[in-house]
């Protein structure tokens, strides 16, 4: 069976069959057309040069600072690592499976401003059982889960560390092994 999300009624039932039974999952065409829209608006504000906050800026005390086009991918990852900072023993991989599919359940909604492909990547990681050790312990600010989604992210972009087929990889060799290619973030991306 297919686990299908639109970010709205992802049951318990689901989360179980996806994390223990390793159900697929699909997004709904509904879903990929209100996350396609959203990018398009993120799009639009960096076509016009407009200052927002994590779109065209730097974070936090750098959120006046403008950022320019053609640093916004390495800002992304810079972003990612330096909020990996999880210790302790990793979830297991039901529990990261859940992580996951949680995640997609919410950038499903349209609102987070990443590319339909950047969503499908992390779809791509549950179908064909690619599990990013995430670290049980490590939070930054006020957001518990900065530190275990970074974790995940690096695998997206072809760092940290997977379980695949049993065995534990580099990001990039897990990648490689599933035919995924890594991801290059875009503006938005990293914050979403």
């Amino acid at each position: 069976m297919t686990v299908f999300v639109n970010g709205t009624n992802l049951t318990l039932d689901e989360i179980y069959r996806v994390s223990y039974l390793f159900e697929k999952v699909e997004i709904t065409s509904e879903s990929l057309e209100k996350v396609q829209k959203c990018r398009n608006y993120v799009e639009k504000i960096i076509r016009e040069n407009r200052v927002v906050y994590g779109i065209t800026t730097g974070f936090g005390k750098f959120s006046t600072i403008k950022i320019p086009p053609e640093q916004t991918e390495e800002l992304q990852e810079n972003l990612i690592l330096s909020h990996a900072t999880g210790v302790g023993p990793y979830f297991s991989v039901p529990e990261t499976r859940a992580i996951i599919l949680l995640r997609i359940n919410v950038l499903a909604k349209g609102y987070s401003g990443i590319r339909p492909e950047t969503l499908q990547t992390l779809v791509e990681f549950l179908n064909k059982k690619i599990h990013p050790l995430i670290p049980e312990k490590g939070s930054v600010g006020a957001s518990g889960d900065l530190a275990p989604l970074s974790h995940l992210a690096l695998v997206l972009l072809g760092k940290g560390k997977a379980e695949y087929n049993g065995e534990i990889l580099s990001g990039s060799a897990a990648l490689e092994r599933a035919k995924i290619s890594p991801v290059k973030l875009k503006a938005k991306e990293g914050l979403a």
